[in-house]
């Protein structure tokens, strides 16, 4: 896995990723492997939509078909959104940055990433 010096890069391209959270561990953000590129990983913000209930997510990172927790089992009360990475996170080649939720369709993420060349 190459990554770029990331002082002297050409290209720093901002995104915005979203994604309904399932009960199937999903990538809302994947660094191709031999993308010449590192993901920065600004902010992930998951939110509750129901109106009555509490639902649960695990967040990790996968990388070489591991997957490492950022957070699990995290309770969002209804109505609620969580800040689950609140400093810059950096996604080499091959990474993807994964969710899964304990219901489908009652969570929703937001990911702010920048790939940098």
């Amino acid at each position: 896995m190459a990554a770029p010096n990331i002082v002297n890069v050409t290209n720093i391209v901002g995104s915005t990723a979203v994604l309904a959270v399932t009960t199937s561990a999903t990538a809302i953000v994947t660094n191709a492997a031999a993308s010449n590129a590192v993901y920065k990983i600004n902010a992930l913000y998951v939110s509750n939509n129901d109106t009555s209930l509490t639902y649960k997510v695990t967040v990790d990172i996968f990388r070489s078909s591991v997957a490492y927790p950022i957070g699990v089992l995290i309770a969002i009360p209804t109505g609620s959104s969580l800040d689950v990475v609140s400093k810059a996170i950096y996604l080499q080649e091959g990474d993807s940055l994964r969710l899964t939720a304990d219901a489908n369709s009652k969570l929703v993420a937001v990911c702010s990433y920048e790939e940098i060349r």
